[in-house]
C-alpha cells in the first residue's frame, strides 16, 4: 500500500473549446502502472473536491476519497468543470449560452485521455466515480463508446429519474407541510410545462424563494442548451446501455436522491443486466458523509449545510464498499 496527501497533488490541465480545464492528479509511490479513477463532480458550481460556494466548508468528499484510494494504489484525477472552481469568473463570459451536455462529455474525456496517455496508468483499468449529476455524465460518456471506455463505473447519489422528475419530487416533498402546498405545486408545474414547451415562463411571486430561483435558473439563457438537454434525460435508460461493471451507491440518509424510489428503478434495470450492483449504506448522505440522525429527523437545508464542514467525515461502510469493489476489478 501507499500513502499520499493532497499536498502531493500534481496540477494538470487540458482544453475544451479553447478553455482550460484545471485538475489535480494524485498518485501512489512507485512506478506503476496503476489502475486509475476519474472523478466526476455533481451539478452547478461543485468543484473538483465536491465543494460548492453555495454551502459552507471545504471538506469535500472527493478529496477525502482520493486519500482512501491512493492507499490502495489507485491513481486519481479530479477536475473543475469550466463553470466551477477558482477560474469560473474568467470562464463564464465565454460559456454563456454554450454550456451543453457535449461540453461536459468533453471535459470528462479530457481527464480520461490524460490518464490513458500516462506510462504509470494501466489504460485497461480506468474507472469513473461520479456523484449526483456527475453520474449522468459518466453514463453518457460510457454510452458514447469513445476512444477510452471505462473498465467500470461507480455511481454515487445518482438519480434514476430525469432531473426534472427529481426536482419535482423534492419540491413536492417540501410542500407537503406548507399551507396551500398543492396550489403552489400546481403553479410550479404550470411554469415548468411552459419551459418544456418553449413558451415564455412566468415566475409567480407567491412561490417560495427557492422554487422561484430554480425556475429562473432552469430558464436562464446562460444555462442553455444544457438544462433543456438534461431536464428529461433518463439515467436508467443510459444505464441499460452499459455493459461494464457498475456499482450504484445511494445512502439511506440521502435527502436529494431517495434510495427506495430511485433504487427500485435501478434494480429493475439490474434484473435484466448482471453487471450492475446496488448498495444502500445505512448512514451515508448524498455526498457519502456519515450522517448520524434518522432520516425522518433531517431537515434538508440543515443536512445539506453539513456536507463539507470540517468535523464531518466519510461514511466508513461506503468507503470500504467502494474500495473493495475497485480492488476486485483492477
Amino acid at each position: 500500500m501507499s500513502t499520499a496527501s493532497l499536498s502531493d497533488d500534481l496540477p494538470v490541465s487540458w482544453k475544451v473549446d479553447d478553455i482550460d480545464v484545471h485538475a489535480s492528479l494524485t498518485r501512489p509511490a512507485g512506478a506503476g502502472p496503476f489502475p486509475a479513477v476519474a472523478f466526476v463532480a455533481g451539478s452547478g458550481p461543485t468543484d473538483r473536491n465536491w465543494n460548492t460556494p453555495l454551502l459552507p466548508g471545504a471538506n469535500g468528499s472527493a478529496a477525502l476519497l482520493v486519500q482512501a484510494l491512493t492507499v490502495h494504489n489507485f491513481i486519481t484525477i479530479r477536475y473543475d468543470k469550466r463553470a466551477s472552481g477558482p477560474h469560473v469568473r474568467e470562464n463564464m463570459p465565454r460559456l454563456l449560452g454554450r454550456i451543453s451536455l457535449q461540453g461536459h462529455l468533453e471535459e470528462l474525456a479530457g481527464s480520461v485521455g490524460l490518464l490513458a496517455a500516462r506510462q504509470d496508468v494501466d489504460p485497461r483499468h480506468i474507472f469513473a466515480l461520479g456523484n449526483s449529476e456527475g453520474c449522468i455524465h459518466a453514463l453518457n460518456y460510457q454510452a458514447q463508446a469513445g476512444d477510452h471506455p471505462f473498465a467500470g463505473l461507480i455511481l454515487t447519489g445518482s438519480p434514476a429519474r430525469s432531473m426534472g422528475a427529481e426536482a419535482r419530487s423534492q419540491i413536492a416533498a417540501q410542500l407537503t407541510a406548507v399551507p396551500g402546498g398543492e396550489a403552489l405545486l400546481a403553479v410550479y408545474d404550470a411554469a415548468m410545462a411552459d419551459f418544456a414547451a418553449g413558451r415564455p415562463v412566468k415566475v409567480d411571486k407567491n412561490l417560495p424563494e427557492g422554487f422561484r430561483n430554480l425556475i429562473l435558473a432552469v430558464n436562464n439563457p446562460a444555462n442553455q442548451p444544457f438544462v433543456r438537454e438534461i431536464w428529461d434525460l433518463d439515467p436508467a435508460a443510459l444505464l441499460a446501455k452499459i455493459t461494464v461493471p457498475v456499482l450504484i451507491v445511494i445512502g439511506k440518509k440521502d435527502i436529494q436522491v431517495d434510495w427506495q424510489t430511485d433504487g427500485a428503478i435501478f434494480e429493475a434495470v439490474a434484473r435484466e443486466h448482471d453487471n450492475i450492483t446496488t448498495v444502500y449504506p445505512e448512514n451515508a448522505n448524498h455526498v457519502l458523509k456519515y450522517e448520524p440522525k434518522p432520516k425522518a429527523q433531517l431537515i434538508p437545508a440543515e443536512a445539506a449545510a453539513r456536507y463539507n464542514v470540517d468535523e464531518v467525515g466519510l461514511d466508513a461502510h461506503t468507503v470500504e464498499t467502494i474500495t473493495a469493489w475497485l480492488r476486485a476489478r483492477r
